[in-house]
Order: structure tokens, then C-alpha cells, then sequence
């Protein structure tokens, strides 16, 4: 039975009904929706005990409303590969009118949460996240050499204040039941809430997101009450975690456009550019 098989059949035993649906994933990952029961096999790399605890969390009382819960609050080993359930939900559609606000004012309340009110977490996976992605460019080519560059030549992050942290926040994660909600709990764990800031901030660095758009989402954020950044001077923390997530973005988009065998899209030259920029600052600096 292929894992597609067995995914399917979990789903069915959840009540999952229609036709199964693969969702669009990482090569590594394979999310599949049937119906209302979403099942996902995650990646071969994922500790099955840290993402056991990350489960416990998710179905737990005090994230209740702001991170979707499991249908099963324990982790599933199936084909050897680890596999969680969940309700489904209606993900962004139109990036037009994407719940900016709604997000901020989620991530506001999540990163509020006392980490003594859930079950041991793991460190958050933002930096390991963004620095994967830079060491699987192994080539020599100018951009990569640039975007390694980019992310080698980083300040030193600012001390970790060791709150609840998403660890890997942008549109994708937030899907609609009655209201919005955060999902995927791959990288959930205890860090700095201003990486889940950084992506929007490295997309607003890199002329990839308006200018209103940002005040917007930052916005809503502070008002909400956020701790990841002071209001006064905001880019004291977001500076760094934006820089490293401006090289992960450009590392993501120049090794599908490699894989590809293809030059850069306009979207990806503008990641590959902002670490020019990035790299143009560093050596002022010295």
C-alpha cells in the first residue's frame, strides 16, 4: 500500500468523506485532505518527540481559539514516517484582501501565551528553519555565493526573550472554520516571536509587500499587545531575523529556479537583489 493509501485510509477512519485531495507540499511532506479530515506525513528530519509535544500543545486549553487542534492529540507512525490528523479548514485565497490584521492579532495572543500554562516545548525552528535553507546551496554561481554571503555576514541575533513563537509564519498558516486560526505546529517551540515577524518585514525590505500593507499588519500587531518588538523603535529586533529571512526566502526561490533549470522570475530576483543590498550594508559597516 503507497503512503498516498494509507494516508487515505486514516482519513476515511476519521470520517473523512469524497474524493482525497493531495495538497501542494514540499517533497518531503505529503498533506492530503478528504473532505473535512486533513492528514499530513511530515518530514523524515522531524523528531517525533519534539512534534509530540508540539501536538500536546496544540490540543491544549490555552491555545484553544488561536492554533487549530488535532483531531488525534498523538503523533502516528505510519511507513515509518510521522503523521498527524486535523479538521480542515478554508485557507487565503485571494492575497488581495488577505487577513493581515486578523494574523498580527493572532500571533499578538500567541506569543502572550505563559509558557508555564503548556507541556514542555521544544526551541522554535525559525533559525534552524532559514539556516538549512542557505546550506542547500552548494554551488558556486554569483547568486549563490551572494545569498550565502547575505546570510553569513548577519549580525548576531538579539538575546532570545523565550516566549511561545510560531517559528514559521505567513499566509499559508492561517486557515478559516468560524473564525481565523494559525496552523502547522512543525516549528512551534519556545524563541523569539520576531521571527514570525520577519517574513512580512523581509518581503516590506524587499519591495515585495506595500508599504500600507506592513503598517497594517505591524500595526495590529502592537495594538494587540505583541511583545516581539517595541513600538518606539520596531526594527531593533526585526532587523536581523528580516535579513536572515530575506536570504532563507532567496535560497527557497533560487534552488526551485535551479531545479528548474530556469533563470530567476521577477519575484525571485527581488530576494536575490535584497541580498545584495544586505551584503552592500555588511561591508559598509566594517
Amino acid at each position: 500500500m503507497s503512503l498516498e493509501d494509507e494516508l487515505t485510509s486514516i482519513a476515511d477512519a476519521f470520517g473523512g468523506t469524497g474524493e482525497p485531495v493531495l495538497f501542494p507540499s514540499r517533497t518531503d511532506v505529503m498533506v492530503l485532505r478528504q473532505g473535512g479530515v486533513v492528514v499530513k506525513a511530515h518530514s523524515d528530519r522531524e523528531d517525533p518527540g519534539g512534534l509530540e509535544l508540539r501536538l500536546r500543545a496544540a490540543a491544549s486549553a490555552p491555545l484553544h481559539g488561536l492554533l487549530l487542534a488535532p483531531l488525534r492529540a498523538e503523533v502516528m507512525r505510519v511507513s515509518g514516517r510521522n503523521v498527524t490528523v486535523w479538521p480542515a479548514g478554508q485557507p487565503v485565497t485571494d492575497p488581495e484582501h488577505a487577513p493581515w490584521e486578523e494574523g498580527a492579532r493572532l500571533l499578538a495572543r500567541l506569543h502572550a501565551v505563559p509558557l508555564s500554562a503548556l507541556p514542555p516545548l521544544p526551541p522554535a525552528g525559525g533559525p534552524l528553519r532559514a539556516a538549512r535553507a542557505v546550506n542547500r546551496l552548494t554551488g558556486d554561481s554569483p547568486a549563490e555565493k551572494l545569498v550565502r554571503q547575505a546570510f553569513e555576514g548577519l549580525p548576531p541575533f538579539p538575546e532570545s526573550p523565550g516566549l511561545l513563537t510560531h517559528g514559521d509564519w505567513h499566509l499559508g498558516q492561517l486557515v478559516h472554520r468560524s473564525h481565523w486560526l494559525l496552523i502547522d505546529v512543525d516549528d512551534l517551540g519556545v524563541g523569539d516571536p520576531a521571527w514570525d515577524l520577519a517574513r512580512p518585514a523581509a518581503w516590506y525590505a524587499a519591495g515585495l509587500l506595500e508599504g500600507s500593507v506592513w503598517e497594517r499588519f505591524l500595526g495590529a500587531y502592537l495594538a494587540a499587545g505583541g511583545p516581539a518588538v517595541d513600538a518606539a523603535d520596531p526594527w531593533s529586533r526585526l532587523d536581523a531575523p528580516a535579513r536572515a529571512l530575506t536570504a532563507q526566502l532567496a535560497a527557497v526561490a533560487l534552488g526551485k529556479a535551479l531545479r528548474e533549470g530556469r533563470e530567476p522570475d521577477e519575484v525571485e530576483q527581488s530576494l536575490i537583489e535584497a541580498c545584495g543590498r544586505i551584503v552592500g550594508l555588511q561591508k559598509s559597516l566594517r
